[in-house]
């Protein structure tokens, strides 16, 4: 089986302090396992981590997931904001080849929309070896308002949500071909980039 061919394996982790010492249950990592479930058209296997709020923690988590368990997407939840013990964009920018400052430009451009306090976000997107990481707020609905995007009140597309650009963006770095349920939200790709869908799917 190609590169291109294959499961999309995708890192989901959760990062809390409180969650990891199980004084609350986790809320993350499930909203975007269900997202996943509905949003993917293809093939995907998970890989879970729950972690507290110290960089080096989360550094070895992201390089274990990228590095040993060949995960191609990474998702983070929580440890975005300008508290003392939110270092996940340091930690994601430490383990990283490439900075991708457009996902969280739009991250805040969505959020801007529905709180004033979009402004407070440090969220950040890198690509280290063959695997994109994603920073992603903490609660449920902004994870999956920011995945999704602005809708208008027609149910159409108003700004587009990040993952309308995570398909391609793993093609580019040598990952599989990842095909959405366009209800949910739609992959954009160039057209020569884009697979002949098949015919009882036209």
């Amino acid at each position: 089986m190609s590169t291109a061919d294959r499961p999309l394996r995708v890192g989901l982790v959760s990062i809390s302090d409180r969650a990891s010492a199980g004084v609350y249950r986790d809320e993350g990592v499930p909203a975007l396992k269900e997202w996943l479930g509905r949003a993917l058209a293809t093939p995907f296997a998970v890989e879970e981590r729950l972690v507290a709020d110290e960089q080096p923690v989360i550094e070895a988590t992201l390089a274990d997931l990228v590095d040993r368990r060949g995960c191609d997407l990474v998702l983070t939840t929580g440890g975005t904001g300008p508290a003392r013990r939110d270092v996940t964009p340091e930690a994601t920018l430490a383990v990283a080849d490439k900075v991708m400052p457009g996902f969280g430009e739009q991250m805040r451009q969505i959020s801007l929309h529905y709180v004033p306090t979009a402004i407070l976000s440090r969220q950040v997107a890198v690509v280290r070896k063959q695997a994109l990481i994603v920073n992603l707020p903490g609660q449920p609905k902004s994870i999956r308002e920011t995945l999704e995007g602005v809708r208008g009140a027609d149910g159409a597309t108003a700004v587009p949500g990040i993952f309308a650009a995570i398909p391609y963006c793993i093609d580019l770095i040598g990952g599989p071909y990842v095909e959405t349920n366009e209800a949910v939200v739609k992959a954009f790709r160039p057209k020569s980039a884009q697979r002949p869908k098949p015919a009882a799917a036209q």
